[in-house]
C-alpha cells in the first residue's frame, strides 16, 4: 500500500492553500457576517481549475481525479467552510450529474462551461417534504407537444440564488415510485423557474442556500437528462462522489479548527506558562490530531477508490462521510474548549467553525441516513 502524495498533488496542495489564505482568509467574517454569497470569487475559482477538477480536458475541466478534488476542497475548507461547499455542489453535483448522464449534446453545451468556471451550477433534489425520504418528491413534470411542464418546489439548494444551471428532479410518472422520477436542466431566466426564499443559517452563512422554485415551468424535450424514470436512481450514483466532497469539507474543517486550537494552546498562557503545557490540553489536543487523521484516511480511501472507475465504492463514501462529519464536529467542539471565553466570541475563528460543522452531518444524506446505507452494504441489503 502507498500512502504517499505525488509530486504533482504536493504542488496542487500548496497552490489551493496558497489561494485560500491569499483570496479567502481576508474576508471570512466579512462574508460570514453579511451571509454574502462571495459572487466575485468565482471567475477565481474557475482561473484555478477549481470548478472542473474531475471533469475531462475535452469538456473544460482539469482532467484531474477524485483524490485530487478531495485535495481542493479540503484546502479551501481548512479555511472556510462555505467556499468548499459551493464548490462541492458545482462540482460533484449539478455539473457531474450533466457528465455523467447526459448527452454528447449536453455535456458540450453544459458541462464545458461549467468546468471552465464561466457558469454556476447547483442541484435540487430535496422538498420540504421529501428530504431524507428523496424519493417521496412531489414537483411533477407533465409531456406537452414540445417538451415538459413544471410545478413545484426545492429547499435546501446550494448556489440556488446564483446559479446559471440548475439540475432538478421531477416526478414524470407517479405509478412507478422511484422510478417514475426524472431528472431536467434548467438555466437561468427560463420563464417560470426562479430562486425563492434565501435560507438565514448557523453557518456555512456566505453560501447560498434557498428555494427553488417551478411555476408552469416550460423546458424542451432536450431539456431531460438522462432516461425518462431514472432521475431518482442517478440522484443516488451521483450521491456516493457527493459525499465525498462532504467528507472533505468535514475534514478541511476539522483540520483548521485543530491547527487553530494548537497555535492558540502555544501563545495562550495560564498560571505562568503556555496552557499547552498542561496535560488536559496536550490530550485534547492529541486526540483531535488522531480523529482528524483516521478521518483523512477514510476520506482518501475512498477518492482512491472513486477514481478506479470499475469499483463500487458506496459504502466507503458513506463511511468517509459519517465518519468525518462527525469527527469535525467534535474536534470543533474541542476547539472551542481549548479557546474558552475566546472560543465564544467572534475574534477568533474557534466558534465559526463550530458553527459550520455541523451542516455535514445533516447534507446529503443525515449520519443517520448513512448508517442506513453502510447496514445494508454490509448485510448485502437492497
Amino acid at each position: 500500500m502507498d500512502f504517499s502524495f505525488t509530486d504533482e498533488q504536493n504542488q496542487l496542495r500548496r497552490s489551493v492553500r496558497e489561494f485560500a489564505e491569499s483570496e479567502i482568509t481576508p474576508h471570512v467574517m466579512e462574508w460570514d457576517e453579511a451571509s454574502r454569497f462571495p459572487l466575485e470569487l468565482i471567475p477565481k475559482l474557475g482561473e484555478m481549475n477549481f470548478l472542473g477538477v474531475i471533469f475531462p480536458e475535452q469538456y473544460g475541466g482539469a482532467g484531474l481525479g477524485y483524490v485530487d478534488y478531495v485535495i481542493v476542497i479540503e484546502e479551501l475548507s481548512r479555511v472556510d467552510g462555505s467556499i468548499g461547499l459551493i464548490v462541492a455542489a458545482h462540482n460533484s453535483l449539478c455539473t457531474n450529474h450533466i457528465y455523467k448522464f447526459g448527452s454528447e449534446e449536453q455535456r458540450k453545451k453544459y458541462v464545458v462551461p461549467l468546468a471552465q468556471g464561466k457558469k454556476l451550477g447547483c442541484w435540487s433534489l430535496t422538498e420540504p417534504e421529501a428530504g431524507s425520504d428523496a424519493g417521496g418528491t412531489r414537483t411533477v413534470a407533465v409531456r406537452n407537444a414540445s417538451g415538459w411542464v413544471l410545478n413545484g418546489a426545492k429547499t435546501f439548494t446550494t448556489n440556488g440564488h446564483y446559479a446559471d444551471v440548475c439540475v432538478g428532479m421531477a416526478v414524470t410518472d407517479k405509478s412507478k415510485g422511484q422510478k417514475g422520477i426524472s431528472a431536467f436542466i434548467l438555466e437561468k431566466g427560463n420563464p417560470g423557474f426562479r430562486p425563492g426564499k434565501k435560507e438565514n443559517k448557523l453557518g456555512m452563512r456566505a453560501s447560498d442556500t434557498s428555494e427553488v422554485v417551478f411555476t408552469d415551468c416550460h423546458v424542451s424535450a432536450s431539456a431531460l437528462l438522462g432516461e425518462e424514470g431514472m432521475g431518482f436512481v442517478n440522484s443516488l450514483q451521483v450521491l456516493d462522489g457527493g459525499r465525498i466532497s462532504i467528507a472533505a469539507l468535514a475534514l478541511g474543517m476539522a483540520q483548521g479548527a485543530y491547527e487553530s486550537a494548537a497555535k492558540y494552546a502555544q501563545q495562550r498562557k495560564q498560571f505562568g506558562k503556555a496552557i499547552s503545557e498542561f496535560q488536559a490540553i496536550q490530550f485534547k489536543l492529541a486526540d483531535m490530531a488522531t480523529q482528524v487523521e483516521a478521518a483523512r484516511l477514510l476520506v482518501y480511501q475512498a477518492a482512491w477508490l472513486a477514481d478506479r472507475k470499475d469499483v463500487r465504492f458506496t459504502k466507503e463514501s458513506s463511511m468517509a462521510k459519517l465518519y468525518a462529519s462527525e469527527v469535525a464536529v467534535r474536534v470543533a467542539n474541542e476547539a472551542v474548549q481549548v479557546f474558552g471565553g475566546y472560543g465564544f466570541v467572534k475574534d477568533y475563528p474557534a466558534e465559526k467553525y463550530y458553527r459550520d460543522v455541523k451542516l455535514c452531518t445533516i447534507g446529503e444524506g443525515t449520519s443517520e441516513i448513512q448508517r442506513l446505507v453502510i447496514a445494508r452494504q454490509i448485510l448485502g441489503k437492497r
